[in-house]
């Protein structure tokens, strides 16, 4: 099957940026979901940064019914720790990989890198960042959990350089918390260097989780 390109939305918050964040959406949503959350980071006015809000292709997803809708990888059971889409995760993968090596052909190293997501896209950014060849500076996990876990032994060695970090809602009722917190707690005991937050939340992002991903970016892609 044919990759192409994905396309995507590109907001730089200064010129020649020196650092990228590639930000995946979750399911049903779109590149715009989190467009407007750059201004609210409170990132350094030094920190000239180019944020990548990709969308996902349209397929139809088993668990709502067969619907079309934006999604990284298919969802057939109501339990996301049983069956996963292989396909359609090692595809996306190979969609993601082309935005990292096309910063990378911009002149933005690995390890100035940071690939993101939320829910579904979450879930995409720790199975491909964890899989990079050359360690990214960060990958961020928000309201997620671990595609294929038992698979994590071949996930790249390099990738144990790499910045995670985790927050999920102890209120989620979509990705259950026990989810996130036992992928969390796995990534740790594979020797992962994971920074993990929780918040009296739902399914969503909340003012302090803001402020806590600001305060990442800023320490992981800061001078």
């Amino acid at each position: 099957m044919t990759i192409h390109p994905l396309p995507h939305l590109i907001v730089e918050t200064g010129g020649k940026p020196t650092a990228s964040i590639i930000w995946l959406h979750g399911l049903g949503a779109d590149g715009h979901d989190f467009e407007p959350i750059v201004p609210e980071l409170g990132l350094p006015d030094d920190l000239a940064i180019r944020f990548i809000f990709p969308h996902a292709p349209s397929m139809p997803v088993t668990l709502n019914g067969g619907y079309i809708m934006p999604a990284w990888y298919d969802i057939k059971e109501s339990d996301l720790g049983i069956e996963h889409d292989h396909g359609g995760i090692q595809q996306s993968t190979q969609s993601i990989q082309m935005l990292i090596d096309q910063e990378e052909m911009h002149g933005i190293p690995a390890d100035r890198i940071v690939l993101a997501g939320f829910s579904q896209g979450g879930a995409m950014a720790l199975h491909a960042g964890l899989r990079q060849s050359n360690a990214l500076a960060g990958i961020m996990a928000l309201s997620c959990y671990l595609l294929v876990p038992n698979e994590l032994d071949h996930a790249s060695k390099a990738a144990k350089g790499t910045s995670i970090f985790m927050a999920h809602g102890v209120d989620d009722q979509v990705v259950p918390y026990a989810l996130g917190d036992s992928s969390y707690r796995k990534l740790k005991a594979h020797g992962y260097a994971v920074e993990w937050h929780s918040y009296p939340m739902q399914h969503s992002v909340c003012p302090q989780e803001i402020v806590a991903i600001g305060k990442w970016i800023g320490r992981t892609l800061g001078a």
